[in-house]
């Protein structure tokens, strides 16, 4: 896969701003600076079709693209992608991703499929039918993950979120092995954003999801499960908490749902199995 990024183009991940603070509800005489996240549209194109349009951190865009196009089911392997771009516009970025002609080709039924039908606004799925996807179950891991390397992997996340650190703006997923060791860690001011672009990550580093865990800094939606089952990841812990669709698709995909991960704390709501306590 060929990744190319414009020659001294520079995204950063954060802007500049000056602030009056307020502290004891008196504000400072004098200005300060600050840093805040940035947020920019993100438009995906594969061969030159425009597919979603997204707000998110402009930084590892190429682990994005290649991440939401696993989750959603537009690619079935990172070798369907032939290339990706990042081309900036002066409203914001588009990726130019090239995919391969039978992954177009099934691109373009769904679309026309979808076409004239009201839209839901989910990540460019425009049909009821195409929110909750048929996903095949997560095999199971070759042994459980012990509980305490999930609660030493949630207090590791914190300390890998430079970006937050600085802005107090973001989302951060990770990915941990077994014994708890945090490998990846992705931000974004999206935390789907954030887990794709770590799925990603993952992918483009050969890591086989099924022998870690993801986690995540936010509750756990529906779609967090169902991008984590669509990459392999059997298991998903949230440092808040699930909804009820989450452990529907949870249970139904055979991922181990965690919520309220924090300290030494933790709710298993589905396959207590693939955790051993």
């Amino acid at each position: 896969m060929d990744c190319q990024t414009p020659a001294g183009v520079a995204r950063p991940d954060y802007a500049d701003a000056t602030v009056v603070r307020v502290r004891g509800g008196a504000a400072d005489a004098a200005t300060q600076q600050d840093r805040v996240a940035e947020e920019t549209p993100v438009a995906l194109e594969y061969n030159g079709i425009s597919h979603a349009t997204m707000l998110a951190t402009p930084g590892d865009l190429e682990d994005f693209a290649l991440g939401f196009s696993l989750t959603e089911g537009i690619v079935g392997q990172p070798g369907d992608i032939r290339g990706i771009e990042i081309a900036p516009q002066f409203n914001g970025i588009v990726v130019q991703i090239e995919i391969s002609s039978a992954c177009e080709a099934r691109l373009k039924q769904r679309r026309r499929a979808m076409a004239g039908r009201t839209g839901c606004g989910l990540c460019g799925v425009e049909t009821l039918g195409e929110v909750l996807r048929q996903l095949p179950p997560v095999a199971a891991g070759a042994r459980p993950i012990p509980l305490a390397s999930v609660l030493r992997a949630m207090r590791a996340l914190r300390a890998g979120q430079p970006l937050h650190d600085l802005t107090g703006a973001t989302h951060a997923a990770g990915w941990a092995d077994a014994q708890g060791r945090v490998r990846l860690v992705r931000e974004d001011v999206g935390r789907h954003n954030a887990l794709d672009k770590l799925v990603g990550a993952l992918a483009r580093l050969g890591e086989p999801p099924g022998a870690g865990m993801a986690l995540v800094s936010s509750r756990a939606s529906f779609e967090m499960v169902q991008k984590c089952a669509a990459a392999g990841i059997g298991v998903l812990a949230a440092v808040s908490a699930p909804t009820a669709l989450a452990i529907r698709v949870a249970q139904t995909t055979n991922v181990a749902l965690l919520g309220f991960v924090r300290n030494a704390d933790a709710t298993l709501y589905t396959h207590p199995e693939r955790i051993a306590s």
